[in-house]
């Protein structure tokens, strides 16, 4: 197996692009340096000089990186949609593409060596300074996704198909969100694949050190790269596949306690109302602020209390995200009930009650953008219901556990694991039972 290389989408369906080449960059003919434009025109693109001036033309664009030259991108939304959303300016390594997405928009793509690739996903999903087994265990993780991904491929599509959508009817929506919706480049630079947010945090940590340590291993299961998900907090128990994805059993990808000690997977509403309202003794709920620094980026320092949390709503305020997010006017919303959760308290059905509506939604990634202006931190939640003394619902406050889907690695789980002495071996084996580390280039 040769090490592959990748089509990374930074920005998708913008009007316009400002580029700046530090170093040469090479079309067909010559080469470029400074600051450009590019903007779609009719079928195609154009790039255009800081003076307006048209340099290159064509139904795509691609510019080839001399001798180590390193482009920016202004203006680059990272954290698409969730509450974290904000724009930078960031730089990379690699070829750039320009290609036209339709509806006058188009599309940057970074073409890039895996290796290379994996050194920016480290070091933007997780602090440099994290302890270093951990870092080793997150590039194995990071390269096994995502070598796994390109063996699938995308499926082919029919006019109008969606195929993040699995069913949908009058009374009752189950969705999920892959890869697949990706059709110009392999991966997207955000939280929806893998966080790729360019070379500025390489020279910071032993992110580098880490995947040049740990280059061509992979998690092997039955012969197969594994599909290594990964989450930022579990919230104690991780989460089976199917509770977030398709309707099918990843032997590797089930519940396992992020603890050394089992604790019993949720079956029941109560059995979810005493896990969530506890605090359990497991790896991802550490109270080393010091630790914690180390191992998660400024960005997502932000956030807090993601072990347990709770947002909470007057019932008018709810009901306008409900008709922002999904277009339904539910009326008066009565009641929001759980109907089936996955073994972590994630819930994979739900259903919203209105006086003119009544809809079931699924799964785990879409009850969470129904119910927050972005999204909520997770689906493991149970909800309390204030009422008026006419008995109408008058705030409805949601009590959660964990960030994120909760599936395969939980990463802060992971990293007090490699603080407390483990291998990155024996991290992987935990959270990915049955799979071995095999070097495949």
């Amino acid at each position: 197996m040769e090490e592959p290389r990748i089509k990374v989408g930074i920005c998708d369906r913008y009007p316009e692009i400002k580029v700046r080449f530090n170093g040469a960059y090479r079309p067909n003919g010559g080469f470029l340096t400074g600051e450009f434009t590019a903007r779609p025109e009719g079928k195609g693109v154009v790039l255009s000089d800081a003076f307006g001036r048209e340099v290159i033309r064509g139904p795509e664009i691609r510019l080839t990186a001399e001798r180590g030259a390193i482009f920016s991108l202004s203006e680059v939304t990272i954290g698409v949609r969730f509450h974290w959303e904000r724009r930078e300016e960031q730089t990379f390594a690699g070829d750039l593409r320009f290609l036209p997405a339709g509806e006058g928009t188009i599309t940057a793509v970074n073409e890039i060596s895996v290796e290379d690739y994996l050194v920016s996903v480290v070091s933007s999903e997780m602090g440099g300074k994290a302890p270093f087994a951990f870092l080793k265990a997150h590039a194995i993780a990071s390269r096994s996704w995502l070598v796994a991904m390109l063996r699938r491929g995308v499926r082919p599509r029919e006019e109008g198909d969606r195929p993040e959508t699995a069913f949908r009817c009058e009374r009752e929506v189950i969705r999920w969100y892959d890869r697949e919706d990706h059709d110009r480049f392999d991966v997207c630079a955000d939280d929806h694949c893998q966080r790729y947010q360019g070379i500025t945090g390489r020279a910071a940590g032993r992110a580098a050190e880490a995947v040049r340590e740990t280059r061509g291993v992979f998690l092997i299961r039955d012969g197969e790269i594994c599909d290594a998900r990964y989450h930022k907090v579990c919230g104690g128990l991780t989460e089976d596949y199917a509770t977030c994805w398709e309707e099918k059993t990843v032997p590797y990808l089930t519940h396992v306690s992020d603890s050394a000690r089992p604790h019993p997977p949720i079956r029941t509403e109560r059995d979810a109302e005493r896990w969530i309202l506890s605090c359990p003794a497991v790896y991802c709920d550490t109270k080393d602020h010091e630790l914690l620094k180390r191992i998660i980026p400024a960005l997502d320092r932000e956030t807090a209390d993601f072990f347990r949390w709770q947002a909470s709503y007057a019932r008018e305020e709810l009901e306008g995200i409900l008709r922002a997010k999904t277009g339904i006017d539910f009326g008066v919303l009565h009641g929001i009930v759980p109907l089936e959760r996955g073994p972590s308290g994630r819930i994979r059905r739900l259903r919203i009650d209105g006086s003119k509506k009544t809809m079931i939604v699924g799964k785990e990634l879409e009850i969470r953008r129904w119910l927050s202006p972005s999204h909520l931190y997770s689906s493991a939640f149970i909800v309390s219901t204030h009422r008026s003394p006419s008995g109408v619902p008058s705030r409805f406050t949601l009590y959660g556990a964990g960030w994120g889907h909760g599936v395969g690695l939980c990463q802060i789980g992971a990293a007090v694991m490699a603080a407390k002495g483990f291998g990155e071996e024996e991290i992987l084996r935990h959270y990915f039972r049955g799979a071995a580390l095999v070097k495949r280039y």
